[in-house]
């Protein structure tokens, strides 16, 4: 293995000393499930959108809360309305014949990121499970994100279509303000940013204005209370999305920010919904990146001004909240090599000299995890250390730059699950090129 730093031998034997062998699975460890069944919010990360055991482990960990902690909502970095499909499916109301089908809403690009074998076998598990409960206590499967801007104006006015023919005319009216863009988020974002065209900020707000009120007096039909808030959820999509594209042109930081303010704004409607619907406060797992779910406070984020769903919601609830991130030191991952361009089988490099993943991946141990609440562990790695991220796209070549961020560990996340080496997901979209993966690496090896 070679000569380590003086500094990085000192951390080893403190890192072997603590971690916790994982021979069977994430899930399997009871201690690891005590830790994400401590409070209300089991938040489980991923350090990549496309690798396979990140996605099997958080799956099965994910189905104990649900079977044995009486978790009833699992929510991930998806569009409202796509999971609002599957989550028809696991709890036994909608129309499609198998998960597969489910999932076929998750047309944009990325589709392999929740159109894979992993997803689709865990809502199979689910819906099975909840075939066996009552429909007050079945487990839902919900998004937090808030790309799906036209797709959720459609939503609305379907809702209202049923229920409100008049309250539709008006939202088909505000609504109509879009019209000029083709159905181009990023089109209206730019115009709207750059006084190009005039926003469509007061007729989404208006329409949301309106629909809470519509909501909070009732269906007219007597309808489904689920349905109800399904439709009001996408108006506030609707309002927050069109924020967020004439956001996303006055920089990162901003953009971000509104992203992930959100996510959690929608964590909180569904905690409200659910206790209102169920009779109980809900237990809900959370899966997304890494980068959304550990304290952005303790990260270069933070530095820069961006805060994410994680320390958001260690500041709503506590420690009600448990962050579990994931890592890996190398493998296979599922990853374009730019946007919108297929996914590919690609070679993830080991990690960096000075990095968590280069670290762990010393400990010599081939998967474990770390509980970082310990004393003597946090204090053993409170220093600033490089720690992987990668997206949908992964750029080794440009790798430092484009994947790695200074951040401190025990104050990111409560655990650590590292899984040394790892393989590409599998998406369930052919992808042409997906099985020959990648040519040999030929980058050089400093970078």
């Amino acid at each position: 293995m070679g000569m380590l730093p003086t500094r990085e031998a000192d951390l080893l034997p403190g890192i072997r000393d603590s971690l916790k062998p994982l021979a069977h699975g994430a899930a399997r460890d009871d201690g690891l499930l005590a830790l994400a069944a401590r409070g209300r919010l089991a938040l489980l990360g991923e350090a990549s959108h496309g690798t396979h055991e990140f996605y099997a482990e958080r799956a099965e960990l994910t189905k104990r809360l649900i079977a044995e902690k009486g978790f009833t909502a699992v929510v991930v970095e998806a569009d409202w309305p796509d999971a609002w499909r599957v989550n028809r499916y696991v709890r036994g109301i909608g129309d499609d014949p198998d998960a597969a089908t489910a999932l076929a809403s998750f047309e944009r690009f990325p589709t392999w990121m929740w159109r894979n074998t992993e997803v689709r076998d865990f809502a199979e598990w689910l819906r099975d499970h909840n075939s066996r409960l009552p429909p007050s206590r079945r487990a839902g499967f919900y998004g937090m994100d808030l790309y799906s801007l036209y797709t959720s104006m459609r939503a609305v006015l379907d809702y209202l279509d049923r229920e409100d023919p008049e309250a539709a005319r008006r939202a088909r009216f505000r609504y109509a303000c879009f019209d000029h863009y083709g159905e181009d988020s990023q089109a209206y974002g730019y115009a709207a940013s750059f006084g190009l065209k005039a926003s469509c900020e007061d007729e989404v707000v208006q329409q949301l204005r309106e629909m809470n009120r519509l909501v909070a007096q009732g269906p007219a039909t007597g309808g489904d209370p689920d349905e109800a808030f399904f439709a009001q959820q996408n108006a506030r999509l609707v309002r927050n999305a069109e924020e967020y594209y004439r956001t996303m042109f006055h920089g990162r930081v901003s953009s971000w920010n509104m992203r992930d303010s959100h996510m959690v704004e929608t964590l909180q409607a569904l905690d409200r919904h659910l206790a209102a619907t169920r009779g109980r406060p809900p237990r809900m797992a959370v899966w997304a990146h890494n980068s959304h779910l550990g304290d952005a406070s303790a990260t270069e984020m933070g530095e820069m001004g961006e805060w994410n769903v994680g320390q958001l919601a260690r500041d709503r609830w506590g420690l009600d909240a448990a962050l579990i991130g994931f890592s890996t030191n190398h493998g296979t991952v599922t990853a374009a090599t730019e946007w919108d361009s297929p996914g590919l089988k690609r070679r993830v490099r080991p990690g960096l000299p000075g990095s968590f993943e280069e670290l762990f991946h010393r400990a010599g141990e081939g998967a474990f995890w770390l509980d970082l609440g310990e004393p003597g562990l946090a204090a053993l790695l409170a220093a600033r250390r490089l720690q992987r991220a990668i997206g949908v796209i992964y750029a080794p070549q440009s790798e430092r730059l484009s994947h790695y961020f200074h951040t401190r560990l025990p104050a990111q996340f409560d655990a650590m699950v590292h899984i040394d080496e790892t393989r590409a997901l599998e998406p369930l979209v052919p992808e042409p090129q997906w099985h020959t993966g990648e040519p040999p690496e030929t980058w050089p090896s400093g970078l």
